[in-house]
C-alpha cells in the first residue's frame, strides 16, 4: 500500500510537469511533451522534419528530415530510465570526455547526459523549430566540483539539424572542461560506409594504447572496433552511407577534436543496452573539444561549439 501510494504520487508529479510544459511551450501539431518510460520527451513534427528530444541529458534521440530515413541510430535496448544514459542519438558530453581530465572520480563522459535539463524556449520560424535547453549547477554537479557555470543548448530542427552548446563560467577561479556531441549516425552497413575529411590528420588510437598516428586512408572504411581521437582539426566530415544511398555531412565550428567510434562485435557483446548486431548499423562521428583542446574559461567568459548535420540522397 505504501509503495503504491508513492508510485501514484510520483506519476501525478510527472503528469503535472508534462501539463506545465505543454501549456507553456507546446505548439499544437508541432511540439508536444509526453512521458516515455521514466523520462519526459519533446516530440517534434514540422513540414521539414520530425524529431524527439529527451529532457534528461538534453538528448536528441531522433531526427528524420522529410523524404529521408532516420539519420540518427537509436538502440532498441535503451531503457529510458532516470539516471541512465540513452544509447544512441546525440548524448551531450560535459564537463569531461571519457574519464575526468583532472583524474578525480566521476561518471564516464560527465554528468550532463544523465541530468534533467530545463526547457527554456521554443518557436516555429518558417518551417524550422528553434528550441533551447538549460543546464545549471545542482546537487550532483556541486558534489563533483562544478558550481559556477551555465550551459545553454540551442537546437534548430529542419531540413538540417543545427546544434550549438554555449557554456558560461561565473566562478572566481578558471573552469576547465571538455565537451562533445557524441553523435550516433545510422548507416546501412558500417563495413560499406566511407568517411572523408580526416585524411592526413593526426589521431590518438585508443585501441592501441593511445599511440599518436596519422590517418593515411582516404576515404576511411572501418574494418574492426575503432576509437580514434583526431586532434587539431576543424574539418567537415562526410559519411558516404552506401547501403542507404545517401551522404551525411557533419560541419562544425569551435571544435578542435573529432572522434570516430564503433564498438564492433566484441565490445557490443558487453553492452546490455545495445542489440548484438547494433554495431553494424551505426557510426559515431563526434564533434568535441577534449584532451589538449579542453576549454578554460575565466569569470564571465563564454564559449560556443556548433555543429550542423545535413543529408542528401545519392545514386543507388
Amino acid at each position: 500500500m505504501h509503495n503504491a501510494f508513492w508510485a501514484a504520487a510520483r506519476y501525478t508529479r510527472i503528469d503535472m510537469e508534462i501539463t506545465r510544459l505543454n501549456e507553456n511551450f507546446g505548439l499544437p501539431g508541432v511540439l508536444v511533451f509526453e512521458q516515455h518510460g521514466e523520462l519526459t520527451r519533446a516530440v517534434i513534427t514540422t513540414a521539414l522534419a520530425s524529431a524527439v528530444v529527451y529532457l534528461q541529458g538534453g538528448h536528441v534521440a531522433e531526427w528524420k528530415p522529410v523524404d529521408h530515413a532516420p539519420v540518427l541510430f537509436l538502440s532498441g535496448n535503451s531503457g529510458y530510465k532516470k539516471g541512465k544514459a540513452i544509447r544512441g542519438g546525440i548524448p551531450v558530453i560535459f564537463p569531461w570526455f571519457g574519464d575526468r581530465h583532472d583524474g578525480q572520480a566521476g561518471p564516464a563522459h560527465g554528468f550532463a547526459r544523465t541530468e534533467e535539463w530545463e526547457f527554456g524556449f521554443a518557436a516555429l520560424v518558417g518551417d524550422e523549430l528553434h528550441m533551447s535547453l538549460l543546464l545549471m549547477p545542482n546537487e550532483t554537479s556541486r558534489a563533483l566540483g562544478f558550481d559556477h557555470f551555465r550551459v545553454v543548448f540551442h537546437l534548430t530542427f529542419g531540413s538540417t539539424l543545427s546544434l550549438k552548446l554555449t557554456v558560461v563560467s561565473d566562478g572566481d577561479t578558471p573552469m576547465v572542461y571538455e565537451e562533445a556531441f557524441h553523435t550516433y549516425f545510422a548507416v546501412g552497413d558500417v563495413r560499406e560506409t566511407a568517411v572523408t575529411g580526416l585524411h592526413g590528420v593526426e589521431y590518438l588510437d585508443k585501441r592501441d594504447g593511445s599511440v599518436k598516428k596519422t590517418q593515411t586512408e582516404d576515404p576511411m572504411v572501418l574494418t574492426r572496433d575503432t576509437d580514434r581521437v583526431y586532434v587539431d582539426t576543424q574539418s567537415t566530415c562526410v559519411i558516404d552511407d552506401k547501403a542507404n544511398a545517401r551522404k551525411i555531412t557533419v560541419a562544425k565550428w569551435n571544435s578542435s577534436t573529432t572522434i570516430v567510434w564503433n564498438p564492433w562485435t566484441e565490445l557490443t557483446a558487453k553492452m546490455a543496452d545495445m542489440e548484438p548486431e547494433g554495431w553494424e548499423g551505426m557510426l559515431c562521428i563526434e564533434s568535441a573539444n577534449s584532451g589538449d583542446a579542453s576549454i578554460t574559461l575565466g569569470h564571465g567568459e563564454i564559449h560556443h561549439m556548433s555543429c550542423v548535420i545535413s543529408v542528401e540522397k545519392t545514386a543507388a
